[in-house]
Formats: C-alpha cells, sequence, structure tokens
C-alpha cells in the first residue's frame, strides 16, 4: 500500500482542526455519529479556548492509500511541537485564512518546513466568508512560495467543499516515504506520553525495518531495554496492529514505568549497536518562572507530575530550587507566557496540583569580576565553558553587584504583520520595549512586514496583548532567538514592612526601573489584604527606595461608644490604639495570596 505523511500547518485559528475533522469525514475513518467538532483537540483545555496545544496524529485511508496526518498548534509558544511533526512527515498543507491573508507566526512555521525540505501544498481556507478576498490572498502566497496560482487550493473546511481536491493533492504532489536505508528496524519518537495502565507510549515515525509485538528493542539515546507490548496506529484512538514497517506512523507501548527513559527526538532499535537517527535540536526556553506547591508536603507529588508532563510535553524543562518564602519548589523554563499558563493549568487539572507560580524572567549571564565565582553564586549556575559566567534566571540568585563585572541579556528577531495603517503604532510600542527598527517591507497595499531587534524580557510579559490592541486585532508576531547583548541590568526588589520578598524580585533594565517599580508597588496595593495596620511597599535597587505606596490599616472606630466628656477621652484612647498598632506592626506578617503574584506577572 502507497504511504503519503503530512502535517497541516497554519496561523493559529485559520482552521487546521476543521480541516482534519472534515479529512477524517470524508475518508471514513470516524463513522458520522462518533463525530464532533475538533476532534483532533482530545484536552479540555483545547476546547475550552479553542487552541490546539498538543500535536495529534491520526491515519486515513483513502483510494487505497495510506495517510499519516499530524495536526499541529498554531500559536508561537508551541513551534516545539510543530518542528517535531516536520521531521516526522513528507509534505505539509500550509493553511491560510482568505479573510485575513498570511500572518507572522505563518511565515514562522513556513520557514521551518522548508529547512526540513517539505513539499508545500498552499491551500486557501474560509472562501465562504463575506470578508474573504481570495485573489488578493493568492497574490501573497504565489510572491511567498513562488507557486502557480493552479497550484492553490480553494476550500471551505466548515463546508466541506473542497477537501476531496486537497486529499488528491497530498497523494498526487507528497512524494512517498525513502526507502529504507539499513536492514536493522529504526524508528523516531516524536512524541510520548504515560499511560497509567501501560507505562511509557512512544509516538513514533518507522524509518527501517519492522516493529511487532513480542519484540526487544533499544532507546539508544538513554540506553533502556525493554519489550514492545503493543504496536498500532492512530484512528485517532489506539487501534492495535500486528507490526508497524518502514514509512508509517503509529506508536509503540514499551512499558516503561521510567518517564526519563522514553525521550522525544530518541531512536527505537532492534539493536542497542544501531546508528541513531539526527533528532532534534534541544529547545532553549525563552522564559523562567518558579513553581512552588501551596503545601509544602505535595513536593514529591510535584515532581512527579512536572516529570509526566514533561515526557508529554518535550519543551518544558525544570530544575529544583529553594525559596527562602515559598520552600522547595522547581525553576521551570517555558517557550514563553502562554506555555507558561497551559502547564500550570495541566498541572492543576491533570495532576491535581495546587501552585504558586513567582513572577516570570528570561536567563540572564552574568559575568563575574571575583576570582572565587563559585563563592558568589552557586557552582550549578556556572557554565562549563566560561567559569566565570552564571547563567541567571532567578532574581534570588543574583549576585552583589560589586562582584559583577558584565551582564548580558538575551535578544531575539522579531516579525510584526499588520495593516499599513498601524505600523506608527508598532514602532511606538516596540520603541518603548527597548527595540532597535531593521526594516520595513509592504507585502501590498494593505499589509506591512517590520522586522526589530528586541531583548527578550520587552516582550514576553505583555507585548502580545498590548499589540493586539495597538492594531485592532489584526497584528501577529513571531520572534527567534539572537543570542546575548550587554546591558545596564539591576535587581528590582520588593520590600514588605522593610522586609524584602525575594519572590516577587524581577531583574529590569536600570532606565525601566522607576516605572516597573511604582507599577509593581500600586498593583500590590490593590490585591494585599488589610491588616491591622499599615503596611509599606516600596520598591529598591540596593539601598535606594525608587517607588513607594502605603496601604492603610484597618480602621476601627475605638471612641465610638464615648458619649460626651473631655476631648481627652477620645485622645487616650486613639494613643493606646497607635501603640497597639506599632506593636502588632512588629510581630506582624503580610499574608501574599496567588492574586499578589500574578498581579506582578501581569503587570
Amino acid at each position: 500500500m502507497d504511504i503519503r505523511n503530512f502535517c497541516i500547518i497554519a496561523h493559529i485559528d485559520h482552521g487546521k482542526s476543521t480541516l482534519a475533522d472534515r479529512m477524517i469525514e470524508l475518508t471514513g475513518t470516524k463513522e458520522k455519529r462518533e463525530m464532533k467538532e475538533q476532534l483532533l483537540d482530545t484536552m479540555d483545555l483545547e476546547r475550552e479556548r479553542g487552541i490546539t496545544i498538543k500535536l495529534q496524529p491520526v491515519r486515513m485511508q483513502y483510494r487505497g492509500m495510506e495517510l499519516n496526518l499530524i495536526d499541529t498548534p498554531g500559536h508561537t509558544d508551541f513551534r516545539y511541537e510543530v518542528s517535531r511533526s516536520l521531521a516526522a512527515v513528507e509534505g505539509a498543507i500550509l493553511l491560510v485564512d482568505a479573510s485575513q491573508g498570511i500572518q507572522a507566526q505563518t511565515l514562522a512555521v513556513l520557514t521551518m518546513a522548508m529547512e526540513h525540505d517539505l513539499t508545500i501544498i498552499p491551500v486557501l481556507n474560509k472562501i465562504d466568508l463575506p470578508a474573504a478576498d481570495p485573489e488578493l490572498v493568492s497574490e501573497e502566497v504565489i510572491k511567498l512560495l513562488g507557486c502557480k496560482k493552479e497550484d492553490i487550493l480553494q476550500i471551505s473546511a466548515k463546508l466541506g467543499s473542497g477537501v476531496d481536491a486537497v486529499l488528491q493533492a497530498v497523494m498526487d504532489r507528497i512524494p512517498a516515504p525513502a526507502a529504507p536505508q539499513v536492514k536493522e528496524a529504526r524508528a523516531l519518537i516524536f512524541d510520548a506520553v504515560m499511560d497509567p495502565y501501560r507505562g511509557a507510549v512512544a509516538y513514533v515515525r518507522v524509518v527501517d525495518g519492522t516493529f511487532a509485538k513480542g519484540e526487544k528493542v533499544s532507546l539508544l539515546g538513554t540506553h533502556a531495554q525493554c519489550e514492545v507490548l503493543d504496536t498500532g496506529h492512530f484512528g485517532p484512538q489506539y487501534v492495535s496492529d500486528a507490526r508497524l514497517s518502514a514509512g508509517q506512523i503509529g506508536y509503540i507501548v514499551t512499558g516503561s514505568k521510567d518517564v526519563n527513559e522514553v525521550r522525544t527526538g530518541d531512536t527505537v532499535a532492534h539493536a542497542s549497536t544501531a546508528l541513531p537517527l539526527p533528532g532534534y535540536k534541544q529547545v532553549q526556553p525563552m522564559v523562567f518562572a518558579g513553581l512552588y506547591p501551596s503545601d509544602a508536603d505535595e513536593y514529591p507529588a510535584l515532581r512527579e507530575a512536572l516529570e509526566k508532563l514533561a515526557l508529554n510535553d518535550a519543551a518544558l524543562k525544570f530544575a529544583p530550587e529553594r525559596n527562602a518564602a515559598l520552600g522547595n519548589g522547581f525553576r521551570c523554563g517555558f517557550l514563553g507566557l502562554l506555555h507558561m499558563d497551559i502547564v500550570q493549568e495541566r498541572l492543576e487539572r491533570e495532576h491535581d496540583c495546587d501552585l504558586i507560580i513567582t513572577a516570570p524572567s528570561v536567563l540572564y549571564e552574568v559575568q563575574l569580576s571575583s576570582r572565587h565565582p563559585a563563592q558568589v553564586v552557586r557552582s550549578n549556575l556556572l557554565k562549563k565553558d566560561e567559569p566565570d559566567t552564571a547563567c541567571i534566571s532567578n532574581p534570588a540568585d543574583f549576585p552583589d553587584p560589586s562582584m559583577i563585572r558584565e551582564i548580558r541579556e538575551p535578544w531575539v528577531r522579531l516579525e510584526v504583520l499588520a495593516r499599513a495603517q498601524d505600523v506608527g503604532a508598532i514602532m511606538e510600542l516596540t520603541q518603548k520595549r527597548r527595540g532597535v527598527y531593521q526594516s520595513l517591507t509592504y507585502l501590498d497595499a494593505e499589509r506591512a512586514l517590520l522586522h526589530f531587534e528586541v531583548p527578550l524580557a520587552g516582550i514576553v510579559l505583555d507585548y502580545f496583548d498590548q499589540l493586539k490592541s495597538a492594531t485592532s486585532g489584526f497584528g501577529s508576531m513571531s520572534y527567534d532567538p539572537l543570542g546575548y547583548r550587554a546591558g545596564e541590568l539591576v535587581k528590582l526588589q520588593v520590600l514588605l514592612l522593610g522586609e524584602p520578598t525575594d519572590a516577587l524580585s524581577t531583574i529590569v533594565h536600570k532606565s525601566e526601573a522607576q516605572y516597573v517599580g511604582s507599577v509593581i508597588c500600586k498593583k500590590l496595593k490593590e490585591v494585599i489584604p488589610k491588616a491591622q495596620f499599615q503596611i509599606p511597599i516600596q520598591a529598591a535597587i540596593g539601598a535606594k527606595i525608587i517607588a513607594r505606596e502605603t496601604l492603610p490599616a484597618y480602621r476601627k472606630d475605638v471612641t465610638g461608644y464615648l458619649y460626651g466628656g473631655d476631648v481627652t477621652r477620645k485622645q487616650k484612647l486613639l494613643k493606646k490604639q497607635k501603640k497597639g498598632k506599632k506593636r502588632m506592626k512588629q510581630m506582624g506578617k503580610v499574608t501574599l495570596t496567588q492574586e499578589a503574584f500574578l498581579s506582578v506577572l501581569k503587570r
């Protein structure tokens, strides 16, 4: 049987999952009564938010051919899911919304697909919408891909029109899998999940040979040995098969209970001496935050939950850390704020964890001037190849300024696609975040593509929200890392009752410190619950206070029951209350709620 492996790539909300639904219906993979909208979005979270978070494979039979489809996410925070899908297939359907045209994230995923040398099938979706302009969008696609106009298919995934032509194009244009290179069986793991009953299940693309139940296999990266308990394909649920052959996409149940044995990008092979397949680039986390259990006893459960989630979400990185205020927890690396938000929700829903999350930061490189850098910061933060440089994402690890020679922060190349009328607003917004303008290209009279170089810290917090506001929802963005550059960075501390609160500290650029400090203090004043005493909220750099707000005390009227007499009676009671509040303040503690952390996070 002929095989075609392909995936669907597009900007968020351009109709990938709807097109996948129509393909499943048309090929009879699922009965009509078993269908529901966004069938491949299996998580409740995906359905609630209307976005795809996890790649999802499915096998379809159409006109005597086996079609293996992988549905991918569209958001830039899940680009690692997309890159893993691209390595397992030979072709991709580039889906473009005919009413919105090409977006920044479309360009980003298309570049990735071209790096993998995939065959691209351009498809215009939503041509039934009144706002659709297929002619104009076709010209954009032709300019981008250099294809002919007749190569572009026009469909409405919602109505199902034109989907059969897309399937035919997949069969005609996408090449069959390459012939096996070696006799030994080898397969690439492009995803994995932990099944509570059957252990680790590896999602694989078989490159050489065949895999069958009962065979012994080796995982070449982790040197683990296991027995194949089951093999099969996705229909989209697990469908057991006698064997998986070269070119096919399916799953292998390894039975391994150790989540560290089955890793994404590893090679499964019959012989432990086989050559490993080229895996994936190690993903570089962009945003770091501390995750702590609200109850200290839940720490082991949180570790186990993170290990299981990291098996399924290869972009998640974590390491143990301790915080003076919050106890034991983990420093986690994410690809962006949405990724962080999704991981937090998945931990709370799927693994029943009650979490506190600290303000996000990026990874800084701090070059130390001290002769004994290991005494200044923890030795595990030092770079192996540069022993006088520490990698710091947690402001609590920031060394004394007198020990620092230079601080370097990550910069990214930012691509923004918007209407021509919004160029001024985007320039102003990006330059406020210390962005450096690079170039401006007009795709047509209506749409402009801007390139900037920006510090990552300037865009990870709320840049995307501000961009949507500035462009009335028409702007879209994507970014790629550029490396580290030196900058004037300082540690901004938050003091409550004069005591530093490490969990709320952040690293900011000196020019932004006063503004950020005042915003944090104002936010905290709104969300910290009032106490029986006054609470000063201060932002400081070293010993210098740069912003302050005062949270007033609960005001109890202690003179309410007085009904006359000399005024000194009233003053005596107020003085007594003042003394009591002063004593309470000395022994008092400020209660920090999850809202207080989130208010700093979303400043």
